[in-house]
């Protein structure tokens, strides 16, 4: 692919990041929509929100039945794309809040969602991460890891809208969160493959607050266009 051409922001203005800390899924959503108009209106800068949500599941467009969780708990409706995920401490979660140029390219605008993803799993040392041909999101190939064989699994997860040119939702990225929840929906509808987080993969405690500046930096790299748009 090699380097994408320039940014794929209509503005030149440095983007603004906002960390907000452990925050209600649904406050942030209608947070969020407030932000995307008022972005939309010139009344704001683009910006990065960082935070954490608690225990959430949530349902794209795409949801099916059959996805949705067999433990009881609720599931908040979203207007995101995708299928069904869950939120929680310890995943670090990015929501651009990002007027794009134009014409929109929501290919282009996702593929550096995932390489921000990709670098910074790479920047902590998590080898053959990358992207999976029709399956959104950042993944591990199946493999022997300590002796062990390993599905394919996901370590981020990506749902996004764009409204009148301006970008919602975002990215989710495993740091040091528990699997628990998982075990209860089919992950973004595919049942075929595991989920798994940084800490897993390296054998460590890895939180969301050491993960933060590498993710900044990359995201922000991405959607300006100084990050290489990798093929994995």
């Amino acid at each position: 692919m090699g380097f994408q051409h320039g940014s794929i922001r209509r503005s030149e203005d440095p983007i603004e990041v906002k960390e907000l800390g452990e925050v209600d899924y649904t406050d942030t959503w209608h947070r969020q929509a407030a932000m995307a108009a008022d972005r939309a209106d010139g009344k704001i800068p683009d910006t990065v929100l960082f935070l954490q949500h608690p225990s959430t599941y949530t349902a794209g467009k795409r949801t099916e039945d059959s996805d949705r969780p067999t433990n009881g708990l609720p599931v908040v409706d979203v207007d995101r794309g995708g299928r069904i995920t869950w939120h929680g401490p310890g995943q670090l979660v990015a929501y651009p809040i990002i007027q794009l140029a134009d014409p929109v390219d929501v290919v282009d605008y996702v593929r550096r969602l995932e390489e921000a993803l990709i670098h910074t799993c790479q920047a902590f040392g998590i080898d053959g991460v990358g992207r999976v041909e029709g399956r959104s999101g950042v993944w591990l190939p199946a493999g022997v890891v300590g002796g062990e064989l390993k599905p394919a699994r996901k370590i981020a997860a990506i749902g996004i809208r764009i409204t009148r040119g301006v970008t919602m939702h975002g990215m989710s990225l495993n740091c040091d969160n528990t699997m628990e929840f998982y075990d209860h929906i089919v992950p973004c509808g595919i049942s075929d493959a595991g989920v798994t987080s940084m800490s897993l993969e390296l054998g460590r405690d890895v939180s969301p607050e050491e993960v933060q500046a590498e993710l900044e930096k990359n995201i922000i790299d991405a959607l300006n266009g100084d990050l290489k748009i990798s093929d994995v």
